[in-house]
């Protein structure tokens, strides 16, 4: 597997944290929030397989010893129907019987509480090369089309084939993606794009734009009038 990185990886991801003490989920969700590109928590076990169920999410952390269910019932659940998330489970009590479960069930890490912050990273670590290593590592712009960070590959998937980019989009594409909770820059842009360039043409940029639209639909890359552009989805 090629050399990744993790913080990148992870800041382009989802994840799902369930614990039940309201402290506790606090405190850990502030920090989760800085790594994570989204950081989904719910004091219960029951909504989190829900929202779990009908949006995406690529990374699991849960406590075991939760009010309304238990956490290896969790996992049982999502098992069903995803067998490669990576699930990393929380407990206060080094439980045998929920080891072995967790075993089972194929759990990335188990922790015990209260947190050891670097070995959580460490599992995080673990869990995104997982997800790498897999080819699950894509971040989804509409129902057809999702890029492939892997293999630096824009894939349709309504038509199975991959989408051909040049260099050039391709850095500008990944800069919007990284980049898809905020608007980026003209500027940012052109340091990205074009960095061993002294200056860019308005006629370059556009050109850049209108052929990288061409391939993915005029409607996914939007303009923010004077500041710069961002993804619409």
């Amino acid at each position: 597997m090629q050399n990744i990185n993790i913080k990148e990886v992870l800041k382009n991801m989802t994840i799902l944290y369930i614990e039940d003490e309201k402290s506790i989920r606090e405190n850990l969700t502030k920090m989760l929030t800085l790594l994570f590109k989204k950081c989904l928590s719910f004091e219960n076990g029951k909504d989190a397989i829900n929202y779990f169920e009908n949006n995406k999410v690529d990374i699991l952390l849960t406590d075991i010893n939760l009010v309304d269910i238990n956490g290896i019932d969790i996992i049982k659940k999502i098992r069903q129907t995803n067998e490669d998330i990576p699930i990393i489970l929380l407990t206060a009590y080094l439980e045998t019987d929920y080891l072995l479960d967790a075993i089972k069930y194929e759990v990335t890490e188990y922790l015990n509480k209260p947190i050891n912050f670097e070995l959580l990273l460490k599992s995080f670590e673990k869990a995104a090369k997982k997800i790498v290593s897999k080819g699950n590592y894509f971040f989804t712009l509409n129902n057809n089309l999702e890029y492939r960070f892997l293999n630096k590959e824009l894939f349709d998937k309504e038509n199975n084939k991959s989408i051909s980019l040049t260099s050039n989009e391709l850095k500008f594409f990944e800069l919007l993606i990284k980049n898809s909770n905020r608007v980026v820059t003209y500027d940012e842009i052109k340091n990205e794009v074009w960095s061993n360039s002294l200056e860019v043409t308005d006629s370059a940029f556009k050109n850049l734009l209108t052929k990288l639209r061409q391939k993915i639909g005029k409607d996914i890359i939007l303009n923010i009038s004077k500041v710069g552009y961002k993804l619409n989805i």
